[in-house]
């Protein structure tokens, strides 16, 4: 096995790292703004509470010990590996993207993970041409040294994991590895685990909402360096797929259909808008070829200069808070409109973040809740 770059975490820090995650307005941006302020989970934790008092609640928790000894333990009975971002394990890719999952749930072969990967999504409801477009497309990815990912879901994504068990598959879940949607497809899922894996961001028991499925594609389209839509409806989640790929800078095919089937709709705008054409897989692997060469780049935000954390004045709190409203503002000009510097505005938003007062949009602004 290759040797990988990163430190395992003690059981400790796993802990923190758990309990920070889990605690209540800490989503991927704000945990790694939290470990680059405080150096560790540990620290994090303990400045929770003041950070989101200073921003105007007076009633938060930070996530229990006792109830991520107890997550952790559910994990390890049901044989899934819980790997925190700069870990050796944790998928190179998806590292790389804006937002990453500090922790992660796999259960399978990590090794599959660290392989040249490509999701294939696409309608629940695909017609027979699109299931059989798909096999091929899965097959010849496999045949190449692909590894496919795709989201467990009925119809394109059933085709593309069946297609490719031989080779190596990703399954991406929405729920907690033992709450599998379409529960139909919990034996193609234990396929899967003899040669590839599952993973996902959600505890043990969560129980798959929709709000939770486009965060699940966001970590389809991170782990891949491109994705493949085969059949997509307007307005279908695949699309949205499509664009966080885009957001990633990865590179976004579409296998073209019908002008009549309403469910090549989407990939048909995709085409249009810019995808690349796919009628064969030598048109995914031609692209994509020079960047398996490259190979993933190194992230070092965990080797950044840390700043000292800094406590803003009641009025650099309301200069700040004077210039938000319900449309996101960049950080940039909140520190020129407001002049402070960006240490006390980043501090400013992380303790209305924390309080549940501000929300941050894929691009880091912020607006008002």
């Amino acid at each position: 096995m290759t040797s990988r770059p990163g430190r395992r975490l003690t059981d400790a820090e796993r802990l923190a790292w758990l309990r920070l995650a889990r605690s209540a307005h800490v989503g991927p941006r704000t945990f790694r703004e939290l470990l680059r302020l405080y150096g560790s989970a540990e620290a994090a934790l303990d400045a929770l509470p003041g950070l989101s008092r200073r921003g105007g609640d007076r009633d938060f928790r930070v996530f229990g010990h006792d109830q991520a000894e107890r997550e952790m333990a559910a994990a390890a009975r049901s044989g899934i590996q819980l790997t925190a971002l700069h870990e050796p394990d944790y998928p190179p890719l998806l590292r790389e993207t804006v937002a990453p999952p500090p922790l992660i749930g796999i259960r399978g072969l990590v090794d599959a993970l660290h392989r040249p990967a490509v999701a294939l999504v696409g309608a629940r409801n695909a017609s027979i041409p699109g299931l059989k477009m798909a096999g091929l497309l899965a097959r010849g990815l496999a045949e190449s040294g692909f590894v496919t990912v795709s989201g467990l879901a009925r119809g394109i994504d059933t085709a593309v994991h069946r297609a490719s068990l031989a080779g190596g598959t990703v399954a991406v879940l929405a729920g907690g590895h033992d709450r599998i949607y379409p529960p139909e497809n919990e034996p193609l899922l234990e396929q899967i685990l003899a040669t590839g894996c599952a993973i996902s961001e959600m505890p043990v028991g969560h129980e798959p909402r929709a709000k939770d499925f486009p965060r699940r594609n966001r970590l389809i389209a991170g782990l891949s360096l491109g994705l493949v839509v085969v059949e997509a409806a307007e307005r279908s989640g695949s699309l949205i797929s499509a664009r966080l790929a885009l957001e990633e800078n990865r590179e976004v095919f579409a296998v073209p259909g019908s002008p009549l089937d309403p469910r090549a709709a989407g990939t048909n705008r995709l085409l249009k808008q810019g995808a690349v054409l796919v009628t064969g897989v030598e048109d995914v692997t031609g692209v994509l070829a020079p960047l398996v060469a490259m190979g993933p780049q190194r992230l070092g935000a965990e080797e950044q200069d840390r700043p000292a954390p800094v406590e803003p004045a009641d009025d650099q709190r309301a200069r700040v808070l004077d210039l938000l409203g319900p449309v996101p503002v960049a950080v940039d000009d909140i520190v020129r409109q407001a002049g402070l510097s960006v240490a006390t505005v980043r501090i400013v938003l992380l303790e209305l973040e924390l309080a549940g007062r501000v929300w941050r949009d894929p691009a880091g602004g912020a607006g008002l809740l």
